[in-house]
């Protein structure tokens, strides 16, 4: 196929993308953020900051400390609620990109239910993405998706309920695989894969957490390991479902690791905060690599390396 031919767009459980790489979650703001920096209608897609049930003020400053591989972060997920959300964020953001996920999330089974009523219909939104990291004030737990029993009501509800693909953004640094199988059966079109993992930034000087809100997540390059293997799994599990790698994609390169582990498509969060324009420069990247191996598109890179027995090396053959 010549290189005019080839084309680098997927198709995301539904969703058409132009590229395969959308800007995360928070790491693109409003969409206002990046007028003039990048065109939005380059990039494959944007997920918006994630849209509680009620106006949520935020962390307290600092939110962002830098660590020797990423950052340690939280925001508190600060935002306008999901009526305001829908009057004056969405159709900015529709306007500026081609494809729009909301991100969602909530404390409550009825913040989830709610926040999704609301969405229904709505022009602009392609996709919704259920944030499962916030704390459980239902069951008094600090991670709500951590536990398949409610990733699979929370999940479910929402899958129930929406008009579009739901994407599932598991957290990290658990047995992503069990979460990820509970998503698949609550009705989860894609999964994410993953959200930041806890962390903690110390002021050695102050002698006192770096944050204001004391602990937070870790994000950027030191992820991109752990991504890799949780994409592998989770692909090795559930081969038929799309799955978007989060964490650590900050080059063309990096996106197509995740490809051959499994990922249908990629998001890129730090990356964006360094250099807006990131996410086109990946997709470029992806594009040379197509081309160097003379394959039509990316869905033919999706899996290519597995995580079963390892087939011996030339050189342990000969030992």
């Amino acid at each position: 196929m010549t290189a005019a031919r080839r084309s680098i767009g997927v198709d995301l459980a539904g969703v058409p993308l132009a590229t395969p790489v959308l800007i995360a979650s928070g790491c693109g703001g409003t969409g206002k953020e990046l007028l003039g920096l990048v065109e939005l209608r380059r990039v494959g897609g944007i997920v918006s900051r994630t849209i509680t049930a009620e106006p949520s003020g935020g962390s307290a400053p600092p939110r962002i400390v830098e660590s020797a591989a990423g950052i340690v972060w939280d925001t508190g997920l600060q935002n306008p609620g999901v009526d305001a959300f829908v009057a004056g964020e969405l159709p900015a953001l529709a306007a500026a990109s081609q494809t729009v996920f909301v991100s969602i999330g909530g404390a409550t089974l009825e913040d989830y239910v709610r926040i999704t009523g609301v969405l229904q219909g709505r022009d602009g939104v392609a996709a919704i993405e259920v944030h499962l990291s916030g704390p459980d004030r239902e069951l008094d737990r600090p991670v709500l998706g951590a536990h398949a029993d409610r990733v699979t009501e929370v999940v479910g509800a929402v899958a129930r309920m929406s008009l579009v693909p739901v994407f599932a953004k598991l957290p990290g640094g658990t047995d992503v695989v069990s979460l990820a199988i509970a998503a698949a059966r609550a009705g989860a079109s894609g999964l994410t894969l993953c959200a930041s993992p806890p962390a903690l930034a110390i002021d050695r000087v102050g002698t006192r957490p770096a944050l204001g809100a004391a602990v937070g997540w870790l994000s950027g390059p030191a992820l991109k390991p752990l991504m890799l293997r949780a994409i592998a799994e989770v692909h090795r599990a559930l081969p038929k479902m799309p799955l978007v790698a989060s964490g650590g994609i900050r080059s063309g390169e990096d996106a197509v690791e995740a490809m051959l582990a499994g990922a249908s498509a990629v998001q890129v969060g730090v990356a964006t905060l360094v250099d807006p324009t990131a996410p086109v420069t990946i997709a470029k990247g992806i594009v040379s690599e197509l081309q160097r191996r003379a394959i039509d598109s990316p869905a033919a890179l999706r899996g290519a390396v597995t995580i079963g027995d390892r087939a011996p090396a030339p050189e342990e053959q000969r030992a």
